[in-house]
């Protein structure tokens, strides 16, 4: 390998290794601090996709064992 190619490997593995570091360790602009805004008629919908994806992985799971225990004769045509 030419030193040319590793030494881009390096500079972008360097890159992608300092990138969340020197993200985290930027301070902020000012110092004035964070506040929720007021909520008027929330709509309490917190728990309701917990069934869904439940049922959606009920129906996988059914859908897999249907196609491994499918009775189809595909044995190979070659000894």
């Amino acid at each position: 390998m030419r030193f040319g190619k590793i030494g881009m490997a390096a500079a972008a593995a360097a890159s992608l290794v300092s990138a969340p570091v020197l993200a985290q360790a930027v301070q902020p602009v000012s110092s004035v601090a964070r506040t929720s805004a007021t909520v008027e008629n929330e709509n309490n919908m917190e728990g309701s996709s917990g069934i869904i994806i439940a049922l959606l992985a009920a129906a996988a799971v059914i859908g897999g064992i249907i196609i491994a225990a499918d009775g189809s004769d595909d044995t190979p045509t070659s000894p």
